[in-house]
């Protein structure tokens, strides 16, 4: 999410890690098994409370006006003329499949926006009113050109069943109400991503049809005195964003960790000096994965806490006595004037919402986009099947339903919360019994959408998104329902640090009906050894000599 802008550029190089979020993920055809466009999202923000949001396809009037409110503050910033016709729109996807997200990368503090259109505003209202990822990317930038830019820096996946592109964009000031941007299609057979950094190193300037960008974007980079070389010489990021080690170790790392994960890892380890120290070249925008990937791969690394890397989240004593992936902030740390810093993984305790988009134009025109819809902690949540036509929120995931301050067990955000934040306590004790539920709950709901695409293959457009409003009411319902009881599950079997003993399905009892007695689970050696390490000459049992 894009919250305290100006604190994220002034911040110090990791204290900005304690502010910025959000990543995006892509695989654009070709790279995926079915030859699926995907995107991720995860929206991270300490504020944030998860739900599906809809907007109803229109018509309107001539000289009907739109209202902009900013999607992080609420706060109105003016309107702008409606258009004849507006899409629907659910969550990050519209009608016709066409998916946006978005990562803050803040930038130059200087630069930041003072126009009309706010980051959130830029894609809910280009949803409702572009087709297709190209005609989005002019949409967007259209808006900002003519309304101005309110947001500071920001990058911008833009997918549509056949291609996606990365658009990364900034405002130019308080004088100056436009923007300046590139965006780039990436290409077939490739994977990219970015995470809270501009990843738009130097690109391609007369490559019209998969790179382009706005008029000035280097004329004006040089009148601010960012860069002074050759045209072709350009670097977008270098330019516009601020390149610290919060940058990089905190947001490049995670688009690395993806690109390591299903490409070449000796290849990405090669890049360890640029996320770590800023040395050498960039890694690249994108690249070729090892394998054609599945929207289920692109669920687990959204779950991915640099677990096999030399940042692995649960590998130092930070992870505590029970391996935990998790660090609660603030991220950064100083001791006897050193600072340090916890990693920041693409799974986070503080995500409001996340998503797997997959589109593909083979498909129905009904179910030609899937977005997989999971609130809270991407790492523990189940992702719920939603489709581009889906006209019904169900209650677990409706905005009305609760909020950030008000529990409900009706609400899919809390009972994931009520799962999650038990296992962050006893994280390696509790992870295998939520895999167990949250994997046989995902594995079910893609054999239903399997089925579901076949069984509404021959069906006409209004009885198949019939079928499929239907199908993600009761999935998200039931999956609401089977983590409240995971949650009392996890509560009971965990209860007072004990491990209760089950049998048969059930918590075992002795003959005579008692319960038997649990196994204590302790600690790891590693927490043991850290208290010898503190504390061990008073610990240290010794014998009484014997008279």
């Amino acid at each position: 999410m894009n919250k305290f802008l100006t604190a994220i550029a002034l911040a110090g190089a990791l204290g900005a890690a304690d502010a910025i979020a959000c990543t995006s993920l892509i695989a654009a055809p070709g790279a995926t098994v079915d030859g699926s466009s995907m995107v991720t999202y995860a929206a991270d923000s300490h504020t944030l409370y998860g739900a599906l949001y809809r907007q109803p396809a229109a018509d309107h009037d001539k000289g009907a006006m739109r209202k902009v409110v900013e999607w992080d503050t609420g706060k109105y910033l003016g309107e702008i003329p409606e258009v004849k016709h507006t899409y629907s729109t659910i969550g990050n996807m519209n009608e016709h499949g066409l998916t946006i997200a978005e990562s803050t990368w803040g930038g130059r503090p200087e630069l930041a926006g003072s126009g009309l259109i706010d980051y959130g505003s830029l894609i809910y209202i280009t949803l409702q009113r572009a087709r297709t990822a190209r005609e989005a990317v002019d949409v967007m930038t259209g808006l900002v050109r003519d309304y101005g830019y309110a947001s500071s820096g920001e990058s911008f996946s833009i997918a549509d069943p056949g291609e996606v592109w990365i658009m990364e964009l900034i405002g130019k000031g308080k004088d100056d109400k436009g923007a300046v941007w590139v965006a780039r299609r990436v290409p077939d057979g490739c994977i990219s991503g970015h995470a809270n950094h501009a990843r738009i190193h130097k690109f391609p300037l007369k490559d019209k049809k998969n790179t382009i960008y706005s008029p000035d974007v280097i004329d004006f980079a040089r009148s601010k005195g960012y860069f002074s070389g050759k045209d072709e010489d350009f670097d977008f990021s270098r330019a516009y964003a601020v390149t610290d080690a919060g940058a990089l170790r905190g947001c490049d790392a995670r688009v690395w960790a993806y690109f390591r994960k299903f490409a070449s890892a000796d290849e990405m380890d090669s890049y360890i000096p640029w996320i770590m120290e800023g040395k050498g070249e960039p890694f690249p925008l994108w690249v070729e994965p090892a394998r054609k990937l599945t929207a289920n791969d692109l669920k687990w690394m959204m779950r991915d806490h640099f677990e096999g890397t030399h940042l692995d989240m649960t590998q130092d004593i930070g992870a505590g006595p029970f391996d935990c992936p998790y660090r609660w902030r603030p991220m950064g740390f100083n001791i006897d004037g050193q600072e340090y810093t916890h990693e920041r993984a693409i799974a986070t305790q503080q995500t409001g919402f996340s998503f797997v988009a997959d589109m593909n134009g083979k498909r129905h025109d009904a179910m030609k986009g899937i977005l997989w819809f999971g609130v809270d902690d991407a790492n523990t949540c189940a992702y719920v099947p939603v489709f581009n036509s889906t006209t019904t929120v169900p209650p677990s995931l409706d905005e009305k339903t609760a909020d950030l301050y008000t529990l409900s067990w009706d609400a899919m955000f809390w009972v994931n919360n009520y799962v999650a934040n038990q296992a962050y306590n006893r994280y390696s004790q509790m992870i295998p019994d939520i895999r167990r539920v949250q994997s046989g709950l995902e594995n079910a709901m893609e054999e239903a959408v399997g089925k579901s695409a076949a069984d509404v293959a021959g069906m006409s457009y209004d009885k198949a998104q019939q079928a499929l409003n239907d199908l993600t009411y009761s999935w998200a319902e039931k999956t609401t329902a089977d983590y409240k009881k995971l949650g009392d599950y996890l509560f009971v079997k965990f209860l007072d640090g004990n491990i209760k003993k089950e049998r048969d399905g059930k918590f075992a009892r002795t003959e005579d009906g008692m319960p038997e007695q649990p196994e204590f689970g302790g600690y790891n050696e590693r927490y043991f050894r850290s208290i010898v390490e503190d504390a061990g000459d008073r610990l240290k049992v010794v014998e009484p000599e014997q008279k």
